[in-house]
């Protein structure tokens, strides 16, 4: 079964907010990989400021790790104790060469246009 769509969050928005068990997507560069601890992070940049995402890839493996490619993962947010949130991949994908102001300009218009359905929903009902 393939699991839902997910809600784009940036990389510097995943913190301790994001809600258990939410399911997500994000994207950044691969930075470290440890087969071993079937853990991964990605890492990404906004405005002067270095962000970094835990991946749990227990459930992708094998992958090919490509160490400074882009990668996108869809998983569920865990909090861990001592570690901050973790994304548990259920699918993490290699997409080197990807747009990033691009993707960061198409989740920016996504967002705005749920936001104007639900008030338009909303308005709807009453």
């Amino acid at each position: 079964m393939l699991p839902n769509a997910g809600v784009y969050y940036f990389p510097w928005e995943i913190n301790s907010s994001v809600p258990e068990g939410e399911v997500l997507r994000t994207f950044g560069r691969l930075c470290s990989y440890d087969l071993a601890q079937s853990k991964a992070v990605l890492a990404a940049q906004h405005s002067s400021a270095q962000y970094h995402v835990c991946v749990d890839t227990k459930f992708v493996e094998p992958f090919q790790a490509q160490l400074g490619s882009r990668y996108v993962v869809l998983g569920e947010a865990e909090h861990r104790e001592g570690e901050g949130p973790v994304v548990k991949a259920r699918i993490l994908t290699c997409v080197e060469g990807m747009n990033v102001p691009l993707l960061e300009q198409a989740i920016q218009e996504q967002r705005k246009y749920f936001n104007e359905r639900q008030k338009w929903m909303g308005n709807s009902t009453s």
